[in-house]
């Protein structure tokens, strides 16, 4: 048998939604400098945020003035995809080199790995997951003008898992100089009427109307509240066994805080990153089948 590689972990605890962020993008630089081990990270939300996708238009899809009014905040993740309110919830996120990950240069068969890793973390919690399937191809094209749904758990793709029919985790990646960043939220709970008041944009009525049927949060789904540590433990298990993984416990070095300093400063924390969508110049992996 192989020798187990072995993986940082960080306990990040709740961070702000620019810092969060910035802190991601200045592990995965070192990742891929070799300053530092391939690194999973946990983390959360305070105050909670929307995470708009990298390429996600603002306009239409995010209540700004209900999000100002409750004190939340707004950033684009350097990851593909759909909008994401973190509130309740554990979000990892895996900074690793396409070449020491298995099936690493396949953004499917990556997502794949990487969620073995999540799938027996949530079985440790007593839950039955797998990832997601490709969307069935609808019969006519969709109308004119249809916008499909700007909330990331409304729909599953095959880079989520599901248990019990419902979305459960939802995750992005991004690849850059031969590094991989996926990140995904876990939900404890999920508040539908809040996702309805800073996510009421066009195309998400139908969606997010269905939003308990959609999705699911850990402890509705186990019936009994469950906390961030628990959680936060069980998927750190779960990579550790799933991959094979040697697990060290460590926090970010002076240079990393530096970078994600540096990072939130200049980029997260700018209205300029946030609110102007760019152009599609280099493409981010949110998902084996769609970019939003």
């Amino acid at each position: 048998m192989r020798p187990p590689a072995v993986w940082r972990v960080v306990f990040s605890g709740p961070s702000d939604a620019y810092t969060n962020m910035a802190v991601d993008e200045a592990i995965m630089e070192a990742v891929g400098q070799d300053i530092v081990l391939p690194t999973l990270r946990l983390y959360g939300w305070q105050p909670p945020a929307i995470s708009l996708g990298r390429f996600q238009k603002v306009d239409g899809q995010v209540g700004l003035d209900a999000l100002r009014q409750r004190g939340w905040d707004l950033v684009r993740r350097p990851t593909g995809g759909r909008a994401i309110l973190h509130d309740d919830e554990v979000t990892y996120s895996v900074c690793v080199p396409q070449a020491a990950l298995n099936h690493g240069g396949s953004v499917l068969r990556s997502y794949r790995e990487l969620s073995r890793g999540i799938r027996r973390g949530l079985e440790l919690l007593g839950i039955q997951a797998d990832l997601g399937r490709k969307p069935k191809t609808p019969s006519s094209p969709a109308p004119r003008g249809h916008t499909p749904p700007a909330i990331c758990f409304a729909q599953s793709t095959r880079a989520d898992m599901v248990a019990a029919g419902r979305k459960i985790v939802g995750s992005a990646q991004v690849r850059k100089d031969g590094t991989i960043l996926q990140h995904g939220s876990v939900p404890m709970t999920l508040n539908v009427n809040d996702h309805l008041a800073v996510m009421p944009g066009s195309g998400n009525t139908g969606p997010t109307g269905r939003l308990s049927q959609a999705a699911v949060g850990i402890s509705e789904l186990l019936g009994k509240p469950v906390s961030f540590d628990e959680v936060a433990e069980a998927l750190v298990t779960g990579f550790a066994e799933a991959l094979h993984l040697e697990i060290e416990r460590s926090q970010l070095n002076e240079s990393e805080q530096a970078r994600a300093h540096e990072l939130r400063t200049h980029k997260y924390a700018t209205d300029q990153w946030n609110y102007h969508r760019p152009t599609r110049v280099q493409r981010a992996a949110p998902c084996p089948e769609r970019s939003a």
